[in-house]
């Protein structure tokens, strides 16, 4: 486990590594940024940031989506996978969005996980990325980070988000994931760690780990 402390110190390494801390989906408004997230289930941030301007222009309000068929919706967003069901999650979202909440996202968890196709990694999302509250993206990239950096030794989703909003300072959160999203993509990649490039390797206890093993490995 990490003291606020070190995780501070991550946090500056990374902020100096990284100076733009920005989100990789497109968008322009809370709603389209919900339909972003949901769409980058299993798919890549490219391919949906190819893809949402299509749907935007086809259906560019809350209430366009939510009278359009959804047949209509999954012949656009087939391309990022899992069509049907995102096209319905899409669908519902948008008509609770319209017929609940008068076509304004809400900026409360609560609220957001009532919208069909809403986890907490979206909810946090438009949380940090819109309203600009404390807010920690537990994606896969944040996991597998949150691990070999020594935050946390668990891969559950909600166990990862509340330990790093216990030693991360609030008002870095939102960036401090997206700076973990763009060091996992560049650096410490699912294939390979690359630490001898690693801004955080000082501080990493897979690293630590690799030590320990090789000099075992040389006294025996």
């Amino acid at each position: 486990m990490k003291t606020k402390k070190e995780a501070a110190q991550i946090v500056a390494a990374l902020e100096n590594e990284y100076p733009l801390a920005e989100c990789f989906l497109d968008s322009e408004t809370a709603w389209q940024l919900l339909v972003a997230v949901r769409l980058s289930a299993q798919c890549t941030d490219l391919r949906v940031n190819a893809t949402t301007p299509i749907l935007f222009e086809k259906f560019p309000t809350i209430s366009a989506l939510a009278d359009a068929d959804p047949k209509d919706i999954e012949e656009i967003v087939r391309p990022c996978g899992l069509g049907r069901s995102k096209a319905r999650d899409i669908n519902l979202c948008m008509k609770m969005l319209r017929d609940e909440y008068n076509c304004v996202v809400p900026d409360n968890m609560e609220d957001l996980l009532r919208l069909p196709g809403v986890g907490r990694k979206s909810a946090n999302l438009i949380l940090g990325d819109v309203f600009g509250k404390p807010a920690i993206v537990a994606d896969t990239h944040c996991i597998r980070l949150s691990n070999r950096l020594g935050f946390i030794n668990n891969t559950d989703m909600y166990k990862v988000e509340m330990e790093l909003k216990r030693v991360v300072a609030p008002e870095k959160q939102n960036d401090f994931c997206h700076r973990l999203v763009e060091h996992g993509r560049a650096v410490c990649t699912a294939r390979k760690a690359m630490c001898e490039k690693c801004c955080l390797a000082e501080y990493c206890a897979y690293k630590k780990a690799q030590k320990a093993a090789a000099k075992a490995a040389k006294t025996n």
